[in-house]
């Protein structure tokens, strides 16, 4: 994302806004947003908040997580979202009846990090997610660069039988935590055309692969109508934004759609 002062004669925010309005997105978690520190931007004319977790202006910026939310949506807020650090970023909503919902915006260190920076990660995680009432919806939404492949009997409730390609040592990281937590990612349930379950393209190889997730708790699994890969969304980025159907039901609200990219 751009900055605000940024000289472009549209801020990318602006941009990436209207593309999800275009989709009717109403919550997307966004990725590698790079931006400093914590801070929130609204596009008033596209209808968007949003808001970023971040490291220092005088440190490296690689990583950064965010949200984007309909504007309209901001008057149900009862905390804005909260940053954990500058790869997790989370956000409580409240749903109908007596549950709140919890979604964490993720982003998860590469391949080619030490262990030590994978093992914090999925630390910092797993805290987050044991920190969340049990009778609470929760939804995790991010950039894992991590590839879970096809293995649903060994991963049975984790993985559907739709997933696509091989697993590697970071999609074993996630695939644990996930087994750990009674959690299922969403991508690998609906059959659909390789297409629509791939986000991002290797840039030597030029193969796809499926590294961007949208996770729930297990027992929560029939919320999901549809979890899948939107070939045709322009979002300035080489990931393919994933897009999430979900049955939740936010206060006084109408079902949502979710978005990782």
């Amino acid at each position: 994302m751009d900055s605000a002062k940024a000289e472009r004669s549209e801020r990318r925010t602006a941009l990436v806004a209207r593309e999800l309005d275009r989709y009717n997105i109403q919550i997307a978690a966004l990725s590698e947003t790079r931006f400093a520190n914590e801070g929130q931007l609204t596009e008033v004319n596209a209808g968007y908040t949003f808001f970023w977790s971040g490291r220092s202006s005088e440190e490296r910026r690689e990583a950064g997580v965010g949200f984007a939310i309909k504007s309209n949506l901001m008057s149900r807020l009862t905390n804005l979202p909260k940053g954990v650090n500058d790869r997790l970023l989370t956000l409580r909503l409240p749903m109908k009846g007596k549950c709140q919902g919890t979604f964490i915006s993720a982003y998860a260190p590469t391949m080619t990090n030490p262990e030590e920076v994978k093992d914090k990660f999925y630390e910092d995680l797993e805290a987050l997610i044991m920190d969340v009432p049990k009778g609470d919806k929760l939804v995790i939404l991010g950039d894992f660069n991590a590839r879970v492949g096809t293995d649903y009997q060994t991963w049975e409730g984790v993985l559907g039988r739709n997933g696509i390609g091989k697993c590697n040592s970071n999609g074993h990281l996630l695939l644990k935590t996930c087994a750990t937590h009674d959690l299922v990612i969403t991508n690998t349930i609906f059959r659909q055309p390789n297409r629509n379950k791939t986000s991002w393209m290797h840039p030597r190889s030029k193969h796809w692969h499926l590294i961007d997730y949208v996770i729930v708790r297990r027992r929560d699994r029939q919320d999901v109508r549809e979890t899948k890969s939107m070939c045709c969304a322009a979002c300035w980025t080489d990931h393919r934004l994933i897009r999430s159907k979900l049955n939740m039901h936010i206060k006084h609200g109408n079902s949502m759609n979710m978005h990782d990219s």
